[in-house]
């Protein structure tokens, strides 16, 4: 079995029609985007992955087990195993992300603050009276070289999000038209995904027309919300708190107390060998009696899509690190495809026997850059980065590869995702859990907790003892790092109540790393790794040995 941890975001940068640094290299825009082709044959193995974990006098750090643990089923993958080997096929062995070995030091001195600081504050995304440019560009004025499949049109995902969000976390476009779109508000996945180490970004999730509308066929927000929350009962697997609604306006007793009166939760309770089941409200209802709309656990709805931005580091008017304006990625998924229980466990049983009998044959990257690449478990991964310029493109065929590791064969997703289990609880969060953080920022949000009660970013800083996979950020060594590597228990009493203690960067960290993503920009070098590199990664392996051991001696689990 070839899984992968997740990968960083990319950028491109450059500054009031010129860019910041060097000229643009006229040969760095691909000629074709949609061209399938892959320079790295292991483009789906993200840089992550060859982590140098053996430290020379302490032991191996373990950063491996927030994707590589026992999956909760429908997800059927258990790979801990590859905590403790680089189990890699041959193409594998030889590390292409040549990114991370780079010195951008001079690179960073040659720019100014205010330079960089104007810069992701521009809005790429978005023109002043509300349009979407990239989305006008798509349908409009479609350049040659995005056109993957040469038909003269767009066949992918055309953003349509406005960014502007009400009381309740659903979005409306520039008309004030509600898009379907809603935000939600999570924990940030340990490691790569902190912004102390390069980026901050967001989460959208839009279900189909049937999970908002009434049985009646018109659209209604109660349902809308009650359908997302037993969604996200569903992924959670467990109760999820709602605003109090009235059980017979929908013909579902979504407590499960017996009797259909008002409800203030939805009562996880799935066990269908058992007769236990769940019903989802209004339209998808009836489609869900007529074996229309199928309802499982650990499973999204059928077309279920999600929208990801990622975005460079601000810094807001009282010092304090924020999300910027500029986006790196638009990131986009829909699920094609309802895969069963039995299905999933048949193609995990697949993979190991194709390990087994093939163990140097990488899988392929199935898909173009207009639908997505796929999974193999009925999603679809497409998206948008900066193009030399500063404006979003769409992601070349190999820049997409990424997304097919990260979201696929791994333990620790759930249903091909990750951010839904990490949603803030309803019960005790700003609007229930449902907003974006330019409502709200990351402040004051308490550590998340592990099944087992201890603190989620504690016991990674124990197991890796850093916040990256590399032990790059110098920052927070400094910080929670006594001299002989013991956590300081002051700062873990500020992190329990406060995850900005340890995710979010100095101002001088964020300025530099939004620099660092520069000559990458100018340089169109996605291929070669997206990461926020100020100085070379140390504990990163050039090549792995055939079977080569980790270090790690006992194996962790996300869960």
């Amino acid at each position: 079995m070839r899984v992968y941890l997740p990968l960083a975001a990319a950028a491109i940068t450059v500054f009031s029609g010129h860019l910041l640094g060097n000229e643009i290299n006229p040969s760095a825009e691909p000629e074709n985007l949609g061209r399938l082709y892959l320079s790295n044959p292991a483009a789906v193995t993200p840089p992550q992955c060859y982590t140098k974990t053996e430290n020379r006098d302490a032991a191996a750090s373990n950063p491996c087990y927030v994707c590589h643990t026992n999956g909760q089923a429908p997800n059927f993958t258990n790979d801990p195993d590859l905590q403790l080997r680089y189990d890699f096929a041959e193409p594998a062995r030889t590390n292409r992300w040549h990114n991370l070995f780079k010195n951008r030091s001079g690179y960073l001195a040659a720019v100014s603050d205010s330079e960089i600081l104007e810069y992701v504050r521009r809005d790429n995304y978005r023109a002043e009276n509300g349009r979407v440019p990239l989305a006008e560009k798509l349908t409009d004025d479609l350049p040659a070289h995005w056109d993957g499949n040469r038909n003269g049109r767009w066949d992918g995902y055309v953003p349509d999000v406005g960014f502007n969000f009400d009381q309740h976390g659903f979005d409306r476009d520039s008309s004030g038209r509600l898009t379907g779109w809603r935000a939600l508000a999570y924990t940030p996945f340990p490691g790569t995904f902190f912004p102390t180490n390069g980026s901050t970004d967001d989460v959208l999730i839009r279900l189909p027309a049937m999970y908002r509308n009434s049985e009646q066929g018109r659209y209604d927000a109660t349902v809308y919300r009650v359908n997302l929350a037993i969604v996200e009962a569903l992924i959670k697997r467990r109760d999820v708190a709602i605003e109090a609604v009235d059980e017979t306006a929908f013909n579902v007793d979504l407590d499960k107390d017996g009797e259909l009166a008002t409800a203030t939760q939805v009562t996880y309770d799935w066990a269908p060998r058992e007769q236990r089941f769940m019903s989802y409200v209004g339209e998808a209802r009836l489609a869900q009696q007529r074996a229309e709309a199928p309802l499982s656990a650990g499973s999204y709805p059928l077309d279920t899509e999600f929208l990801h931005s990622v975005r460079y580091l601000d810094i807001n008017g009282d010092g304090e690190v924020a999300m910027a304006a500029r986006m790196k990625e638009l990131r986009y998924a829909r699920k094609m495809r309802w895969v069963t229980y039995f299905q999933h466990r048949e193609l995990s049983a697949d993979e190991l026997k194709d390990a087994r009998d093939f163990p140097d044959r990488l899988e392929p990257v199935i898909g173009d850059i207009e639908l997505g690449v796929s999974n193999r478990r009925g999603w679809r991964y497409s998206g948008f980065i900066e193009d030399a310029h500063g404006e979003l493109r769409p992601q070349s065929y190999e820049e997409l590869a990424t997304c097919s590791g990260c979201h696929g064969a791994i333990g620790a997703n759930i249903d091909g995702s990750f951010a839904m289990t990490r949603k803030l609880d309803a019960s005790d969060s700003f609007q229930r859990g449902w907003y974006h953080w330019i409502q709200k920022p990351l402040a004051g949000i308490p550590e998340p907790r592990r099944t087992d009660g201890e603190g989620e970013y504690a016991y990674y800083l124990r197991q890796v003892g850093n916040a990256d996979e590399y032990r790059s950020n110098d920052e927070v060594r400094e910080r929670f790092f006594n001299m002989d590597r013991t956590l300081r228990t002051a700062m873990l009493d500020k992190l329990a109540a406060d995850i900005n203690t340890l995710i979010m960067p100095s101002p001088r960290r964020a300025l530099d790393l939004n620099k660092a993503y520069r000559a990458i920009v100018e340089e169109q070098s996605y291929r070669e790794g997206r990461d926020a590199v100020i100085t070379p990664r140390e504990n990163l392996l050039r090549e792995v040995a055939e079977g080569q051991e980790t270090g790690v001696e006992r194996v962790s689990s996300y869960f």
